[in-house]
């Protein structure tokens, strides 16, 4: 049996049920493989490859295998390292008191039983719950959509609820999610998070270029003028095969390099602007280390822990989870207003605890600046680092859809009928 991370989307509660069957199916005689991030399933693992040790051209290799154990004493593994303790995600030292709430009254969409919720405002708020319990309905379907419709101007309709209240505190609201940033191989990080025009600025700038009378669309590969003609562009050209699947070939006349001969002629700092498409982002920042404008936008997608990634990848090749770091390096550049309402779903699907580490660092950040941020999660290392939790259950489905308990992880973790309570509890006496 082949499973890629079947824990996505469970409670620790539901987990724990299908660890029990995953182990009932080795105790048959099966064999299981298991592409997983979960701490639970590692350590429930008779056999573990790490595989790393960075991620993009820093990865591909063979780190470490054997059971757990064995992984958390080998140093070079990063998983190891926080496995064992070595490493470790910090619970904050104060919980942030909020500035105000929105309050959402009489939700009734799907299975939420008419009831008044509020989420307070400039602090990083959880929303947990077992599957099925309504957590989407109510943050999705509900507050996001009213918020979008009413600050945002969206053509959208909210879920079933009489009111939202609070809602002059806000002045937009962005829902983070792990959709990719594009469709077609044009959009990639350096499009998408507007550093490419700035690139473009620079290189129509240099002597070169003025000599040759070139403007910044020379340096598009979007429009004619600077591009390759022969595949628009592109770099690659599509083969349709009858029955088969199509298939690309780099195009043959400007080598894939998407640029014509005279626009590769015109350098900057002696790099052409395919050679800069094709840095990793590490590179680009030693790179236009002079130059504040671009390097504010790419320092972001370092912090958000993207420095492998190259600034011309296209969107295709990014995976869900790039995807969704590069609109967090989007939004961190943008200058704050600290009015607005953050909201994602399940942020750390598919991510390794170091790239959960990092992700809680920026959360963090965007409530630091005043505003709020709300997140649908299972992932207790993100719940432990929240300032407040609001817990949806008992059960799923039609034994959901009411709020048993709210307030910060400690609280939470006092409450007698939430599930959630009782795993933060254990995480945060492990401290």
């Amino acid at each position: 049996y082949i499973l890629d991370e079947p824990s996505i989307g469970l409670h620790q509660r539901d987990n724990d049920k299908l660890l029990n069957t995953l182990k009932h199916l080795r105790d048959l005689g099966n064999s299981l493989i298991v592409v997983e991030h979960d701490e639970d399933t590692m350590r429930a693992a008779d056999f573990i490859v790490d595989v790393g040790p960075g991620a993009g051209e820093h990865g591909g290799e063979i780190v470490a295998t054997g059971t757990a154990e064995e992984i958390m004493q080998n140093p070079a593994s990063i998983t190891g390292d926080y496995l064992s303790g070595r490493k470790r995600i910090p619970i904050p030292e104060v919980r942030r008191q909020p500035s105000g709430f929105l309050k959402v009254i009489g939700a009734m969409e799907n299975n939420l039983k008419n009831i008044d919720v509020e989420f307070p405002l400039g602090v990083m708020t959880c929303v947990t719950g077992v599957s099925g319990s309504g957590k989407s309905s109510l943050v999705n379907e509900i507050l996001y959509k009213r918020l979008a419709r009413d600050l945002n101007r969206a053509r959208v309709v909210p879920g079933k609820h009489r009111t939202v209240e609070g809602l002059d505190q806000v002045d937009k609201v962005i829902a983070i999610d792990q959709s990719p940033i594009g469709r077609t191989p044009r959009s990639n990080p350096a499009t998408y998070t507007g550093v490419f025009d700035l690139i473009r600025d620079l290189f129509a700038a240099t002597a070169d270029a003025k000599a040759r009378g070139y403007k910044k669309g020379r340096f598009s590969f979007n429009v004619k003028g600077g591009r390759c003609e022969a595949c628009s562009g592109d770099g690659i050209l599509k083969i349709e095969m009858h029955f088969l699947p199509d298939v690309y070939v780099p195009c043959e006349v400007c080598g894939g390099k998407r640029y014509n001969r005279e626009t590769l002629e015109v350098k900057y700092k002696g790099k052409s602007i395919y050679d800069v498409l094709n840095m990793t982002v590490e590179e680009a920042l030693t790179f236009f280390e002079n130059v504040p404008s671009i390097r504010r936008k790419i320092e972001t997608l370092y912090d958000v822990g993207l420095s492998y990634i190259r600034l011309g990848q296209p969107s295709t090749e990014l995976s869900g989870g790039e995807a969704q770091r590069i609109k967090l390096a989007t939004e961190l550049s943008k200058r704050s207003t600290g009015k607005t309402v953050y909201i994602l779903d399940e942020p750390t699907t598919g991510l390794h605890f170091a790239d959960v580490h990092k992700l809680t660092e920026i959360l963090r950040r965007f409530a630091e600046d005043g505003n709020t941020v709300i997140v649908i999660e299972h992932n207790l290392d993100v719940i432990k680092t929240a300032d407040y939790i609001i817990d949806m259950g008992p059960e799923g489905g039609d034994r959901g859809g009411t709020v048993i308990a709210q307030g910060t992880p400690e609280e939470v973790a006092k409450s007698p009928v939430s599930y959630t309570g009782r795993y933060i509890d254990a995480i945060l006496k492990k401290k």
